[in-house]
């Protein structure tokens, strides 16, 4: 075994993985790779050719940089465990009015477990992925932090990581530019990765159809729910809609009725099948609950923090001041309006670039 130890790289076949294992391979590292077959489009009903991490072309690109380098690689079959927990929870979300983000659950339950598992197995100390973030260390805690680039920056999606899987992972890419890992890409020969498009769709429904995946997987649903009235702030009803799981917090497209303004998607009501819309005002929030929250950086909160709090994935974020209200549930009030707050989605909390925690957006608070 190497002096430095021997790593486990999560490979998907782009260039991100890719470029991990090669730069652990040249700092002395052992590198075994793995690659985590999650999905098969073709057993959803979709009729597009199957693209992304779980496509053969890219388990051969993975398979083929390993042989190039002379590490082992390894290809696990989790799409019993991917699909009975991240497939399902995202299934019943979009049934229970909210939205979900597949992939935080994914990273969470799903990939890291699963890694720490073959890990184990492999002899492995440390586990390595390709995201653009940066693992930190004080008063004996590790936390996720943004990454040198802050336009590819993948700290949000990790807010869910427990000590003991950040205490063995390692993010190589955390310090470099995209621009830099495309330059490296090249330099070593690998052209057409370094051109290769990125992906940027839920990896199990890839033509970005999820209403029509819903469809497919829950027979009958469409028929269950059609019909439902779109209603106005007022409680009026102003049309109808063909069924509320179609619909997400803050949609303004697709509407299927013109109003002759914009309105946009204010709140779901699934035990009635009502859509309420609104103008863009409409969206304000003063605040909102999370739920499932995962302490990162401290590990508890003792009095009200004022941190930075983003709602979304590319949210800019907004100053805030946060609270316990019980057991994993935090009171979040924002010092600025927020739109578009959807139940459902994560909630990360930044103090500088260093995430303190994030959870599950249970609920809004209306403006006043």
């Amino acid at each position: 075994m190497s002096k430095k130890g021997r790593v486990l790289v999560a490979m998907s076949g782009g260039i991100d993985s890719t470029m991990t294992a090669l730069l652990l391979h040249e700092e002395g590292y052992e590198v075994i790779g793995i690659t985590m077959k999650t999905w098969d489009y073709a057993t959803s009903g979709g009729d597009q050719k199957e693209t992304g991490c779980c496509s053969l072309d890219s388990i051969n690109d993975a398979r083929q940089v390993a042989v190039d380098h002379g590490f082992h690689h390894f290809i696990v079959d989790i799409r019993d465990e991917f699909g009975n927990y991240v497939i399902d929870n995202f299934i019943e979300e979009y049934i229970a009015g909210r939205t979900p983000n597949p992939c935080v659950l994914c990273n969470t339950h799903i990939k890291w477990e699963a890694l720490l598992k073959r890990a184990d197995s492999l002899d492995c100390e440390f586990i390595a992925t390709g995201h653009y973030a940066r693992i930190k260390e004080e008063n004996g805690r590790k936390f996720v932090s943004k990454a040198k680039d802050l336009s590819k920056d993948q700290s949000y999606v990790l807010w869910g990581l427990s000590q003991e899987c950040l205490r063995r992972s390692a993010f190589p890419l955390g310090d470099m530019l995209k621009s830099e890992v495309r330059e490296l890409a090249f330099k070593k020969g690998y052209k057409e990765l370094a051109g290769k498009p990125e992906s940027y769709e839920i990896c199990f429904v890839p033509d970005n159809d999820y209403r029509g995946f819903l469809k497919r997987q829950v027979p009958g649903l469409e028929e269950a729910v059609e019909g439902g009235d779109f209603v106005d702030q007022q409680g009026n009803k102003v049309g109808t809609h063909k069924g509320y799981p179609f619909f997400t917090v803050g949609q303004r497209k697709g509407l299927g009725i013109a109003f002759g303004e914009p309105m946009y998607v204010t709140e779901i009501r699934p035990d009635s099948n009502t859509v309420v819309l609104g103008r863009q005002e409409d969206m304000i929030r003063n605040g909102m609950v999370v739920g499932d929250f995962n302490f990162m950086k401290y590990p508890h909160l003792n009095q009200p923090m004022e941190v930075v709090t983003k709602v979304r994935y590319r949210d800019n974020g907004t100053l805030s001041q946060i609270k316990m209200e019980s057991e994993g549930v935090v009171r979040v009030d924002f010092l600025a309006h927020v739109k578009g707050i959807a139940p459902g989605q994560s909630a990360v909390m930044y103090e500088g670039d260093d995430v303190v925690g994030g959870g599950l957006i249970r609920s809004s608070v209306f403006n006043q």
